[in-house]
């Protein structure tokens, strides 16, 4: 039974975004395992509290994602 963890910084994600990340993930372990895995397929999101996440040592905020969220790519 494959499970998928999806950490996220709080504040950032809204309930539809996460819900369709939970959606996408499944499909794309389906696509990989085959239906019949489906109904044994875990997805979960967990949300880490803002300042509490860093990347080389310098803590990420919600505001700061949110603005990296913002640039163009």
């Amino acid at each position: 039974m494959p499970l998928v963890d999806i950490e996220l910084i709080e504040g950032v994600f809204d309930d539809a975004e996460k819900q369709r990340m939970i959606r996408d993930v499944t499909e794309a372990m389906v696509g990989v395992e085959g239906e019949a895995m489906r109904g044994v397929t875990w997805v979960r999101v967990k949300e880490v509290a803002s300042g509490e996440w860093a990347i080389g040592g310098t803590p990420m905020t919600a505001a700061d994602v949110t603005a990296a969220r913002a640039e163009p790519a």
